[in-house]
This record gives C-alpha cells, sequence and structure tokens, in this order.
C-alpha cells in the first residue's frame, strides 16, 4: 500500500531565534512538553511574530522522553537555550521531550501560514506531507 499520500508532519509553533537557529544548524534539539504521534518523522517550522511565516523544516532523527534534568544533561549545550529558560519552561512537569534534529532544510521564500493550515498552533498540529511540500515549493495548493 502506497503511504506517500496519507503521511503526516507536526507544524510547529518555534520563536524566530530558535527556529533560525535549528535552520542555521546551531540548535541540534527543540525541547517540548509533549511527544509527537508515533508516525511523525518532519516538523514544519512556522516562526511566530514578529516573522509569522512557513520558514523551513527538520527531520527527527531521534525523540527522547526523560526527567528534565536528565535531558537538560545530555543536550542543554545544543539546546540554544539557557538553564534558567528551560527550568522555568519544566517547572512543574516531569517529563521533558527533545526532538533531536537530523536534517533542517529553509525554504526559499518563507510562505504564509494560511497556505499550509487555517490558524496558528498553540504548539503544533499534524498536517499531511503532501501539503508541506507544496508550500515549501510556493506552489498553489488548496486547503481540504
Amino acid at each position: 500500500m502506497d503511504t506517500s499520500a496519507t503521511e503526516r508532519v507536526a507544524v510547529m509553533a518555534i520563536h524566530p531565534v530558535y527556529a533560525d537557529a535549528i535552520l542555521q544548524g546551531t540548535k541540534q534539539v527543540e525541547f517540548r512538553k509533549r511527544k509527537l504521534a508515533d508516525d511523525i518523522e518532519t516538523i514544519v517550522i512556522y516562526a511566530t511574530a514578529p516573522v509569522q511565516k512557513v520558514v523551513g523544516e527538520f527531520r527527527i532523527r531521534e525523540t527522547v522522553v526523560d526527567a528534565p534534568e536528565r535531558i537538560w544533561a545530555r543536550y542543554g549545550a545544543v539546546g540554544v537555550i539557557d538553564r534558567h529558560s528551560f527550568g522555568e519552561y519544566y517547572a512543574s512537569a516531569v517529563n521533558a521531550v527533545a526532538f533531536v534534529v537530523d536534517k533542517a532544510i529553509r525554504y526559499g521564500q518563507p510562505r504564509p501560514l494560511s497556505e499550509l493550515a487555517p490558524s496558528i498552533p498553540q504548539s503544533f498540529y499534524y498536517v499531511h506531507r503532501e501539503s508541506s511540500t507544496q508550500v515549501a515549493h510556493g506552489t498553489e495548493m488548496a486547503i481540504a
């Protein structure tokens, strides 16, 4: 069965400084409080205000779930976030999630989120891979 038409990606809202660091290769892990669905291998990056555009994507090499202290010890040096901010973000969390970046791609032309999804994600949401590919290449598409 051909699954390419049903493959999903996650669209994730990321602050511009962190989005740019991922796309430059300096931020090698994205920290979150929740895991993504098991079938997700790609995260499409929506850079939040003031950029407010879909700017690129990255493949997930590995998803690691562990106590925040252990995630910091393992990935803090490549997370492009200071220890204090990390601690505040996970203050009441039992687990932290680290999405290890495999390959990041900056889109040639940042695109409006409206070309991919109807609203801004609070954290993330899922779309079909075909939709994000069309946005990456600047081709027209219909939102279902």
